[in-house]
């Protein structure tokens, strides 16, 4: 079943979620849940999405960076931003930390935020400690752009949105960046912008 989106400015947004109980955790509504979040992610289409984008204050979402999304993207593209492929998987009440100082700044979007984009500068690594699905432990070691997507969906479970971390002068719709800015580097862009 397709979800809806919340308007940016609604409070499920911009307040902190709480934890999945032991009970909810396997329960069928949870697992329904999880199923109708990654169709409606695949729709949209998208590469996380976390329950507050859909209404419900919970500390859950699911992720998924398909191969499929990268097939126009150049190897250069990939190779700056270290991104590949990630399989389906889930992430419940999930705890996350930045490993190392090293960082990157690289264009976000959202689906909370349709059809806009700006720089974000994030972690590079990250080691994030959640449930999966079946309610188990896991851990995640994570760098490049799998880093971003876990830091993206948990601000989400933290009521924080990407605009409130981005440059706010390379805030632009989705059309200009991909007519001006999709191949130049993102120093170059915040050079041109004055947002250095």
């Amino acid at each position: 079943m397709l979800l809806t989106f919340p308007s940016t400015g609604e409070l499920v947004l911009r307040r902190p979620t709480r934890a999945l109980t032991q009970a909810e955790r396997l329960s069928a509504e949870i697992q329904e849940l999880i199923a109708s979040m990654f169709e409606t992610m695949h729709t949209a289409p998208g590469v996380g999405l976390a329950a507050p984008q859909i209404g419900m204050p919970l500390q859950l979402a699911v992720i998924e960076d398909r191969a499929s999304y990268m097939e126009k993207l150049s190897a250069a593209h990939l190779a700056g931003r270290r991104r590949a492929p990630v399989a389906p998987h889930v992430i419940i009440n999930p705890t996350l930390m930045i490993a190392g100082s090293e960082e990157a700044e690289f264009f976000e979007g959202c689906l909370s935020l349709p059809g806009y984009t700006a720089v974000v500068r994030r972690g590079l690594k990250v080691q994030v400690d959640c449930l999966n699905e079946r309610a188990e432990p896991v851990t995640i070691q994570a760098e490049g752009w799998y880093a971003r997507i876990l830091q993206h969906e948990i601000d989400h479970l933290r009521g924080t949105l990407y605009i409130d971390r981005m440059h706010t002068r390379s805030f632009m719709t989705r059309e200009t960046y991909e007519r001006l800015w999709k191949d130049v580097p993102v120093a170059d862009v915040l050079k041109a912008i004055g947002d250095v």
